[in-house]
């Protein structure tokens, strides 16, 4: 990964570029937690899933939640959403190219088949699980 800091404030990352060739197996945290945007490369094998789960919203200065996308870069992907009270509500296949947002409610994926590469974006700063989520 190529990291672009800043001129006049040497210690200030500006840009960052990750290559694709870069990724191996498993998933890479590409953005560091406290930013703003984070962002996630995940090598998905096939079957692999994870555990539903919706967004908390965090109580502070500002209320917020951490919404996400995944963004199908390679191979297929099953998303599966939930209502606000953790209730199915229906699920989509994502192709190479295709990208889900979730602002509210649950979800959950799924890859379909091997060498699956997504892109998965949130809203940080990432303060942990515990604050973060509840599972489903």
């Amino acid at each position: 990964m190529d990291k672009i800091y800043s001129r006049c404030q040497p210690e200030t990352l500006l840009h960052m570029v990750f290559r694709r060739a870069e990724m191996a197996a498993g998933r890479l945290d590409l953005v560091a937690p406290e930013q703003f945007l984070q962002c996630s490369a995940l090598n998905l094998r096939q079957g692999q899933t994870f555990q539903p789960h919706q967004h908390v919203w965090k109580r502070g200065p500002q209320s917020v939640i951490a919404q996400e996308s995944w963004v199908v870069i390679a191979g297929e992907v099953r998303c599966l959403f939930y209502d606000l009270d953790g209730q199915f509500l229906e699920d989509h296949c994502l192709l190479p190219g295709d990208a889900s947002f979730t602002l509210q409610g649950g979800h959950n994926y799924e890859a379909l088949v091997p060498d699956t590469l997504v892109y998965e974006y949130k809203t940080g700063p990432y303060t942990g699980q515990q604050q973060d989520k509840v599972f489903i």
